[in-house]
């Protein structure tokens, strides 16, 4: 490839880069408002969650169109396709953490307009949005700096998120069995809590892709393969 064309070429994958970080600013703002209207209620800011959600969608659709267009001119090698290819699987992954976001601000609506309210709304389902859109953050940055252990740490996250819904649901089973009149709301909670645990699985996926871009490894499952393996 000639000067010029591996200039241009690093400019378009620049280009790239750069758009996918914006799309991942915006699908954090989403998730952070969404969880923040769910404590508060404010339809306002639950309306432009979901309304922002075409934004995220928009930006899926030029990046991968971008991404094909590039593999086609330019037929990149090594590190660089595997960055192309790891794009395209991160911007599936916000797009479907901007779902996660409008569905938990869609729920929060019906929760908030609901009459006959049982239930406070819980401290314990904004601790897991923290630890979601904080591994979302993380990912993010592991994405920008291409930083392995930056990566590692959010994949590390994984499991407290996971406790964390856990505790939910274990708590709201209690509150359904003690008094069948919560069972709507509680359910409702339930959705939103599961919908902030997913947000984590996908930045999860997310710095595993930036694991494979640097490293070459693919670590996706590996967890699960290590102890099919274990168990033998």
């Amino acid at each position: 490839m000639s000067d010029h064309l591996s200039k241009q070429f690093d400019l378009e994958l620049e280009n790239i880069r750069t758009r996918i970080l914006e799309m991942g600013g915006l699908v954090e703002r989403q998730v952070l408002a969404a969880v923040e209207a769910f404590d508060t209620g404010r339809l306002d800011e639950l309306q432009q969650v979901v309304d922002g959600d075409s934004e995220v969608d928009a930006y899926e659709v030029g990046i991968d169109e971008d991404c094909t267009l590039l593999i086609a001119r330019r037929q990149p090698t090594a590190r660089d396709l595997r960055l192309i290819m790891a794009i395209s699987r991160i911007v599936t992954d916000l797009e479907r953490i901007g779902d996660k976001a409008s569905k938990i601000a869609n729920m929060s609506r019906q929760l908030h307009l609901g009459e006959g309210q049982r239930m406070p709304r819980r401290p314990d389902v904004l601790h897991a949005g923290k630890l979601a859109t904080d591994m979302l953050q993380g990912a993010l940055d592991s994405l920008a700096r291409m930083d392995v252990a930056a990566a590692q740490q959010v994949i590390a996250s994984d499991k407290a998120i996971d406790a964390a819904f856990n505790g939910i649901l274990r708590q709201l089973i209690t509150y359904m069995m003690e008094d069948p009149r919560t069972i709507s709301e509680a359910l409702g909670i339930i959705w939103v809590a599961k919908a902030i645990e997913r947000v984590g699985d996908h930045a999860v996926n997310i710095a595993e892709n930036v694991i494979y871009v640097v490293s070459g490894v693919d670590v996706r499952h590996a967890a699960a393969m290590r102890k099919q393996v274990d168990t033998r």
